[in-house]
This record gives structure tokens, C-alpha cells and sequence, in this order.
């Protein structure tokens, strides 16, 4: 299991299902806003509120909460202002983490993260302190069912992209940040909508991290994850296939 963690990672106990679910649609209704005031109101014509609508309907969110939150942003409601901010540090086994958050209070969103870094035995760093560990791509995915990975794979590659991954569920195109916009675009023309198209950090290498240590490592993601402010984790670790499963039968 390599550490590319995004807020969808819900357990499987019915309370902690509710929860999360809440909590996935205030991620997603601060993404929605951000996107609409970065640009117009109208999915049609804003391809980041596209993609956040997308990822809303997804999640199975209302469309007349999609709506109305399209509607406050545009509004220029206020007290709904989020800043995008990005905080990197470390992890337990020396692990790269880089935290990405919607927020409208900074002073209070970096005492939060440094407070949850800390109790679980990581560190808060200055901005580039980790992301040369990573590297910022393009990332457009599809489902499987879109077109054949052949297909994909052709389309992607002539509109600019740099790697396509075809799996059993979906189609992983990887793009320059440069080259994201044109090639999410003519793949929008040729298999619709994208499931997911965002900019996201990708590991450059892993860590590998034994079993005590990973299990600090995910209460520390998922008390990240669980923080309303915080839009995306990702970490450089790498857990064996054993060690992760004697842990997930240890979590059950």
C-alpha cells in the first residue's frame, strides 16, 4: 500500500460512516465555493467547478446542495471566503506529508495541523520543506467504462498528457501542470466528464514503514483527514501487504 491518501477514506462502523459523510460534503461544499469564485459560476465554462460538481454528484450530494453552495460563492456572501494553503511536514519513520486545506481562518487552521502533527509524533515544516519529495502532475481520471484503454491511452498521449494507467476500475492519465488544462480538455470532448481532474502531488519515492510506526502513521492521515479545513493528504510511505493486513484485522 503506497501513501496517496485523499478524504475518502471512511470506516466501515455505521456511526463513523455518518460522520465522514458529513464531513466529505463540507470538503466538497468549500471546493465547490473556491472554485466558483476562482472563476464563473456556470460548470460549463469553469472546469474546476466542473470538476468539483462532478466529484459532489460522486459522492452522492444532492444537486440542490451543489446549487446552492454555487449560489453563495457567486453571491459573494460573506464570512464564505476560503484561502487555498498548503502545509508540509513529517510523519512518523521520517515520512513526507503535504497537507492541502480550504480555510478562512489560517492562524487557527496551522495551530490544528501542528497540534494534530505533533500529538502523533510528527512535525510541522516551512512551505518546500518536503514537496521536493513529490512531484506536482495533472491527474485525470475515468472509469473503466468510459472507453478502452487503448482508446484512452491514444487520446491522452495526443493531446499532450505524459503516462496513462488503465486498471480494472479506471483510466489514470498524467499530465505536466503546463499541459493539464489542454489535455483534460480534449479528453472531455472525446469520453465526457472526467470522474476526478485536479492538480494533485504524487510521490517521487516511498518509505517503507513497519507495522508500529504505520499504525501511528494512519491515525496521524486520518485525524488530518477528519479536520474540516484539510481538502487532501498525501505521504510518501509504503506499508507491506502483511503489516497492513494484521493491522486492518487488528482495526476490525
Amino acid at each position: 500500500m503506497a501513501g496517496h491518501s485523499q478524504f475518502k477514506n471512511i470506516m466501515h462502523r455505521k456511526g463513523k460512516q455518518d460522520a465522514k459523510r458529513g464531513k466529505i460534503f463540507t470538503k466538497l461544499i468549500r471546493e465547490i465555493m473556491a472554485a466558483t469564485r476562482a472563476g464563473l459560476p456556470d460548470p460549463a465554462a469553469n472546469p474546476r467547478l466542473r470538476a468539483a460538481a462532478q466529484a459532489a454528484r460522486e459522492a452522492n450530494m444532492p444537486r440542490d446542495t451543489i446549487e446552492r453552495a454555487i449560489k453563495r460563492a457567486a453571491g459573494g456572501e460573506e464570512g464564505v471566503h476560503y484561502d487555498e494553503v498548503r502545509y508540509e511536514g513529517y510523519g512518523p519513520a521520517g515520512v513526507a506529508i503535504i497537507i492541502e486545506a480550504l480555510t478562512e481562518n489560517r492562524n487557527r487552521t496551522a495551530s490544528e495541523i501542528r497540534s494534530i502533527m505533533t500529538k502523533h509524533g510528527g512535525s510541522l515544516g516551512e512551505t518546500n520543506s518536503v514537496a521536493f519529495s513529490f512531484a506536482h502532475k495533472g491527474e485525470i481520471i475515468y472509469p473503466a467504462a468510459a472507453a478502452s484503454p487503448d482508446a484512452v491511452f491514444e487520446a491522452a498521449l495526443d493531446a499532450g498528457a505524459e503516462n496513462v494507467e488503465s486498471l480494472a476500475e479506471t483510466h489514470e492519465v498524467l499530465t505536466t501542470v503546463e499541459d493539464f488544462a489542454i489535455v483534460r480538455d480534449a479528453l472531455e470532448k472525446k469520453f465526457g466528464p472526467a470522474k476526478s481532474a485536479r492538480l494533485a502531488w504524487r510521490p517521487l519515492n516511498t518509505v517503507p514503514v513497519a507495522a508500529e510506526p504505520a499504525k501511528t502513521l494512519f491515525e496521524l492521515i486520518e485525524t488530518l483527514e477528519d479536520n474540516d479545513d484539510v481538502q487532501n493528504v498525501v505521504a510518501n510511505f509504503e506499508v507491506a501487504d502483511d503489516v497492513l493486513a494484521a493491522l486492518s484485522a487488528s482495526a476490525a
